[in-house]
Parts: structure tokens; C-alpha cells; sequence
């Protein structure tokens, strides 16, 4: 190793985080998580040598921060080309941009998202109540340690399974791996360690947050999808026979708007589908900017 390689853990990991500072931050986190696991446990293996001089060893075999961070980037791209699949030609005139909703997977797996967020988020909103009441008035008690240790640890299986489908979903990339934790650690420093970390805190507002979020998202979705639809496909009804089902101030639908009236419902129906397909495209992009903002490690964080 030269005289600027890391001489600790601590230090393999700084350099190793500034080689993937420009990386997304689930990418960075999951680098790091990586590191950390397999340096410790060959610092562990070794109790005989100091960490210095494990840590050059590791250097001829797991490789240099730079040569592990240029190793993460190559395996990210394929990644990232094998879940994207073949990319699309870009649209270059406002029909192709308008109607490409239709044809952009994105668009249906994000409308997915929306209407499965009221389930996730009353799962997640009533696990993080829970937990936090019960952490709080079992505190008093020798069974308030082990419980908040196991609450802690609930709460970041769910924000990695939540993670990875918002990743499968909408295309944020999100952390494939849960953070690391030292085992070696005292219990004391562990619990320490969990209260000063930021993702603790906003994992589980994050989880509270989700309820409201839920709502809104599925209220949306239906409401944005069956309108339009309903106004698109009542003309194909009445043309099917229907029109003595459907009645507007006690007079048939027919004779109340006459085919004109008709043809623009359908037409009205078809623009509003297509706006609230974009819209459900949006909002899916922010629920997974939101959920990077609040799941993933930020440069710096411990």
C-alpha cells in the first residue's frame, strides 16, 4: 500500500465514501455496509495483528477504496441496464410526450404504488406507533432495552423491503442491503449508536408519514382513474343499449346530450385519462424521491 492508503477501518471507509461521493446515495451506503462487514470480520479473524496491517493485506485481495469504488460503479451500471432493460427513443413532439404515458411501464407500476400505499402505509404507521409507545412506557423497565433493539430492527426490514419496491416499482434506486452493525459492540454502544443515527429517526417518520401518504395516493388513483374512465366508456354503453340505464334529470342519457354531446364525453374522458396518468407518473417519482430523502444515508452520516 502507498503511504496515503488507510491505516484503519475508520479511515478505509472515509476514503472509500469520497470515492463514491458523486454515486447515488443507495449505492454509496450499500458500498460502505459492504466494506465494513468484510474489513471487520477479517480484523476479527486476525485478533494477533493490528488493523494496519490487516488492512494491507486486504489491500492485495479486496482492493484499494478507489479500485473498490470504480468495482461498485461497473456492477451498478450493468445493474442498472439489465432492470431498465432497452431504453426507449425519447418522444420529440408534444403528441408522442402527451400519449407516451400509455407506453411507459412506469406509468402502470407507479399507478401500482399508489394503490397498495393506503396497505403499506397502515402497516407501517401502526408498527411505528406501536413501537414508540410501547419503547416509551417499557423504558421504566429492564424489558424496554431489548424491546427498542427489537422495534429498531423491525423498523429497518421494513424500510429495506419497502426500499426495494419502490426501487422495483418506480426506478429510485434505493439501498440493497440493510446498514451494517457491529456485533463486537458493546449493548450499551449499540443502543448509542441507534439513537445518534440519523436513519433511525427518519426511518420511522418516514413510516409515520406513509399513513397520510397512503391515503392520499389510493384516493387519487381511484378517483383519477375510474372518472375518466366512466366518462370515457358511457357513450360505448348507450350505443350498447344501455342508455335507458343512465338518466340526467329523469331524461335518457341520449336524448339529454344527443350524439355530439356523446362523442365529447368520450373525448373529455380520453384527455382526462391521459393527464391523470401523467400526474400518477409524478407522484410516483416523488414518493420515491421522498422515501430516498428519508431511507437512505446522506453523505456523512455515520
Amino acid at each position: 500500500m502507498g503511504n496515503n492508503a488507510p491505516r484503519s477501518i475508520d479511515q478505509y471507509l472515509k476514503a472509500l465514501s469520497e470515492a463514491l461521493a458523486n454515486e447515488e446515495p443507495a449505492l454509496r451506503q450499500d458500498a460502505l455496509s459492504d466494506a465494513e462487514e468484510y474489513l471487520r470480520a477479517e480484523v476479527a479473524q486476525h485478533p494477533d495483528k493490528s488493523e494496519a496491517d490487516v488492512l494491507e493485506v486486504i489491500a492485495s485481495t479486496y482492493g484499494h477504496p478507489d479500485e473498490v469504488a470504480d468495482a461498485y460503479r461497473a456492477t451498478e451500471a450493468t445493474v442498472r441496464k439489465a432492470m431498465q432493460g432497452a431504453p426507449r427513443p425519447p418522444a420529440t413532439n408534444f403528441p408522442g410526450k402527451f400519449f407516451g404515458v400509455y407506453t411507459d411501464f412506469r406509468t402502470y407500476t407507479s399507478l401500482f404504488l399508489l394503490l397498495i400505499s393506503l396497505v403499506t402505509g397502515v402497516l407501517y404507521f401502526t408498527v411505528a406507533v406501536t413501537g414508540l409507545s410501547l419503547s416509551v412506557g417499557l423504558s421504566i423497565l429492564i424489558i424496554g432495552i431489548p424491546f427498542f433493539l427489537i422495534f429498531i430492527g423491525i423498523v429497518r426490514v421494513l424500510s429495506l423491503a419497502e426500499g426495494r419496491l419502490i426501487e422495483g416499482l418506480v426506478g429510485t434506486r434505493m439501498p440493497r442491503r440493510a446498514p451494517f452493525v457491529d456485533k463486537e459492540l458493546k449493548l450499551s454502544e449499540r443502543i448509542m449508536d441507534m439513537l445518534t443515527d440519523r436513519r433511525t429517526w427518519t426511518t420511522v417518520l418516514y413510516m409515520l408519514v406513509s399513513l397520510p401518504v397512503g391515503i392520499f395516493s389510493f384516493v387519487f388513483a381511484t378517483v383519477a382513474i375510474v372518472v375518466p374512465l366512466a366518462l370515457f366508456f358511457a357513450p360505448i354503453g348507450v350505443l350498447f343499449g344501455l342508455g335507458h340505464h343512465m338518466t340526467v334529470d329523469g331524461e335518457d342519457v341520449r336524448t339529454y346530450m344527443g350524439v355530439a354531446g356523446l362523442v365529447l364525453c368520450a373525448i373529455t374522458g380520453f384527455v382526462l385519462l391521459t393527464l391523470s396518468l401523467h400526474v400518477v407518473r409524478f407522484l410516483g417519482k416523488m414518493h420515491g424521491s421522498l422515501a430516498k430523502a428519508l431511507l437512505v444515508a446522506r453523505q456523512g452520516d455515520a
